[in-house]
């Protein structure tokens, strides 16, 4: 079964540029067409093309008002949109990418460089798909974990969230730092391959129990995989050391000190500040105090000094995210039953 072809929106008012765009395109789009720029944002929405070729300089509905519609649209405002005008101002060109068009081709065209433009971009949107496509498992995979986990609802909001805030404190660059917040859900994938018995044992775990409650860690990276680079490098090696104890007391590996990915320090401490300040069916929250005295105490032991220090500057930034995403009144109550 052959794929469908990709759907190009072609805008013009003038019968020959759409003749020529046609010849140029026609064997390897589905075309749509539109003289106007009430009859394009009508094909946008019905039809939900891939890409669009748009005109400037049209009666009653100017090119740059069509684009502006479009931006402003949940609908639409993901559609590429490729400027052809003969319109050669620099002028004219900056004001297009500022509307938020993703290229600009000036008349009298190549067809050649027409064909080129159109392919680029829409690889461009395939991969931005991909990506998109791939965060969106990684997260329902975070919260496969969390339904098989005693966990309450917002608690993989919060702490992804803490660990974007103090990567941001160690340097990490906003690209890495939102890797961090999309990789962190993962870190206890492992755990849906403990048995239930042991995971949500309401007691204490048995010593034989306790051994296959550390084996999630190496569940989890064995989910995720062995990656290169990426998103998945590091939720996978998040999975795998965030029980890592600075002190080298840690597993599944005994890691110590910088030894430990410094992503999975981050999550250590988050992880545990949070699960801390948490109602949880055993337990209720600790108070702020004395779970910041806890992460104190265990500077140097469990949790990187340096970090520990970074946590505590970082405290009106994790406050505020504590105060966004707190856990719904019905989940604490549903675990307290």
């Amino acid at each position: 079964m052959t794929e469908p072809r990709p759907t190009l929106l072609l805008v013009d008012d003038e019968p020959t540029n759409l003749q020529v765009l046609r010849h140029t395109l026609q064997e390897d789009y589905r075309l749509l067409f539109a003289k106007d720029g009430s009859k394009a944002l009508a094909l946008a929405h019905s039809e939900q093309p891939d890409l669009i070729l748009l005109d400037i300089m049209m009666p009653e509905m100017s090119g740059y008002e069509v684009c502006k519609t479009l931006k402003q649209s949940l609908a639409t405002m993901r559609i590429p949109v490729i400027f052809v005008t003969a319109l050669a101002e620099e002028s004219n060109e900056q004001k297009g990418f500022d509307l938020g068009a993703v290229d600009y081709i000036s008349k009298p065209f190549s067809p050649g460089i027409v064909k080129a433009r159109v392919r680029t971009h829409l690889s461009l949107v395939q991969t931005e798909t991909l990506r998109s496509t791939r965060l969106h498992i990684v997260q329902c995979l975070g919260i496969a974990a969390e339904y098989k986990d005693n966990e309450t609802g917002m608690h993989i909001m919060r702490m992804s969230h803490y660990a974007k805030e103090l990567a941001l404190a160690s340097n990490y660059s906003p690209k890495d730092a939102e890797e961090l917040l999309h990789a962190a859900p993962m870190h206890d994938v492992g755990k849906i391959g403990i048995p239930d018995v042991v995971l949500q044992k309401p007691g204490k775990l048995t010593a034989d129990e306790w051994q296959v409650m550390r084996q999630h860690p190496e569940i989890g990276a064995k989910i995720i995989g062995d990656h290169p680079s990426g998103l998945l490098k590091m939720a996978h090696v998040i999975a795998l050391c965030h029980h890592e104890r600075w002190d080298g007391t840690g597993y599944p590996n005994g890691l110590r000190g910088d030894a430990i990915p410094h992503a999975a320090r981050i999550v250590a401490i988050v992880d545990v500040f949070d699960a801390l300040t948490s109602a949880r069916p055993y337990k209720p929250a600790w108070p702020l105090d004395d779970a910041l005295a806890l992460i104190r105490a265990e500077s140097g032991k469990h949790f990187d000094p340096d970090l520990v220090n970074l946590f505590m500057s970082s405290l009106p930034g994790i406050l505020a995210i504590k105060e966004q995403w707190p856990d719904a009144e019905t989940d604490i109550l549903q675990h307290e039953e």
